[in-house]
């Protein structure tokens, strides 16, 4: 995959909350992210489409903090997630559920509770002691059905 920057929300007065700058990672000699220099802007619903295979999960784990950056520079929530520091504060914060092609899900759970057993598992989960809907399933109107597995609600 490789990107160029993005224009910025011009009515958005925020920064980004990510910011990449010539990313690039390789599985030997398989170039997975090619000096992809990207910035994702606050405020706004970002969507990231491609065929499979082009990076898109690799670079969702980058900025999430998940895996190990080989080259180039990633900035998240005003900070380098280069630095240990910056991720240990930050990483809680931002909620990531890697795809694994269907292996990551429980099929005996439901899409909520998988959203919250991952939430839980990353320190992301706060929410789900108040008992109101995740985040990332609320501010749209999707509602995942409390019963039911992965793939049996609309949108799952």
């Amino acid at each position: 995959m490789s990107a160029r920057e993005a224009p910025a929300a011009a009515d958005s007065p925020l920064p980004p909350v990510a910011r990449l700058q010539d990313v690039s990672l390789r599985y030997g000699a398989t170039g997975a992210l090619d000096a992809v220099t990207l910035a994702l802007p606050a405020g706004r619903m970002v969507g990231v489409i491609g065929p499979d295979g082009v990076g898109k999960s690799i670079l969702f784990s980058l900025v999430a903090g998940a895996r190990a950056i080989q080259s180039g520079r990633i900035e998240v929530l005003g900070g380098d997630m280069a630095d240990a520091r910056h991720r240990r504060r930050v990483c809680p914060r931002i909620a990531y559920m890697p795809q694994g092609l269907g292996k990551n899900l429980y099929a005996t759970l439901s899409v909520f509770e998988n959203v919250d057993f991952f939430g839980d598992c990353s320190g992301t989960a706060a929410w789900s002691a108040s008992g109101a809907s995740p985040p990332c399933c609320g501010p749209r109107g999707w509602r995942p059905s409390p019963a039911g597995p992965p793939g049996s609600s609309p949108g799952a």
